[in-house]
């Protein structure tokens, strides 16, 4: 009778400072779109989980909330769920971004340089920047105490692969933490209110997406192949809620098309999606609102 290969599980956090890539790499890792992807700062509000089954292993990935100095209610909430998402982690990943390394990633990389599990530095984006370019990156982190420095890119998947590799050769043995069929423990509502923000934040001015928040009212199957799902865009300002809708609708009508396309391709089904944007005044420090959203659990 042959010997059954041990199975190995754990869990990978991916920690950095906002918008360096780390949803961009969760989805290239999981294979499967778990979080959703902007080109603005603190996209991520939630830690979120991204799981990857194969026949030997379990790899759950933690994508958190940007780490960065908290100025609202919201921002510590944010900050927390990074925070807390790395208790109890087997493999510590920090992202920084090859075209704005700054004081900020050496301060995240210090702080973390001591920790007592596997370590990788992950520098990102390096499609983007010329082959010599990055020698002095690596340079500048190399007496940091990280177990490997692994340059990559989340957008083409170079290096991609080497760091799964690393993640499954560091996972102790361990159990099916999920079902071999599960990519993510959010629930349906959770993404796809991540969908319209997503798309919100597209289209949107830098000084709004901030103050925008997504709360599903309906989400009701209706067949197989036909879905309700009613929502509300909230935002803390009249001058923003007329920005949301747009002249005669547009911009509204605009981030509906996108948001419906999106959750018509997470659900498999056609959906009617009903948009309505509501003023929510100060929403991002009132622990109420933050509950209602799915921000606050205190």
């Amino acid at each position: 009778m042959t010997e059954q290969t041990p199975f190995h599980s754990g869990f990978a956090a991916i920690i950095g400072r906002p918008n360096v890539g780390k949803s961009t790499l969760i989805n290239r890792l999981v294979g499967e779109k778990v979080s959703i992807v902007s080109p603005k700062p603190q996209t991520t509000r939630n830690k979120l989980l991204g799981i990857v089954t194969t026949q030997q292993a379990q790899i759950i990935f933690v994508d958190t909330p940007g780490i960065h100095r908290p100025r609202t209610k919201l921002g510590e909430y944010m900050e927390k769920a990074a925070e807390d998402a790395l208790q109890g982690i087997d493999v510590l990943c920090v992202l920084v971004d090859a075209l704005k390394v700054n004081a900020q990633d050496h301060e995240i990389v210090k702080r973390f340089g001591n920790v007592k599990i596997p370590k990788y530095l992950l520098i990102n984006k390096v499609d983007l920047i010329h082959p010599q370019q990055l020698l002095p990156i690596i340079d500048s982190f190399k007496d940091d105490g990280f177990d490997m420095i692994l340059p990559l890119s989340a957008k083409t998947g170079e290096g991609v692969e080497e760091l799964t590799k690393a993640i499954y050769g560091a996972l102790p043995e361990g159990p099916h933490y999920y079902p071999e069929d599960i990519f993510t423990d959010q629930t349906q509502r959770q993404m796809v209110a991540e969908i319209i923000r997503e798309k919100a934040l597209m289209n949107l001015k830098e000084e709004i997406p901030h103050g925008i928040g997504v709360e599903i009212l309906t989400l009701k199957e209706e067949s197989d192949t036909f879905t309700q799902v009613h929502a509300t865009i909230y935002c803390e300002r009249n001058s923003h809620k007329g920005i949301i809708i747009g002249q005669k609708g547009r911009m509204l009508q605009q981030i509906g098309t996108q948001a419906r396309a999106g959750i018509e391709a997470l659900l498999d089904t056609h959906v009617n999606l009903q948009l309505w944007v509501k003023v929510r005044p100060g929403w991002r420090d009132n622990s109420s609102d933050l509950k209602t959203l799915g921000y606050w659990n205190n």
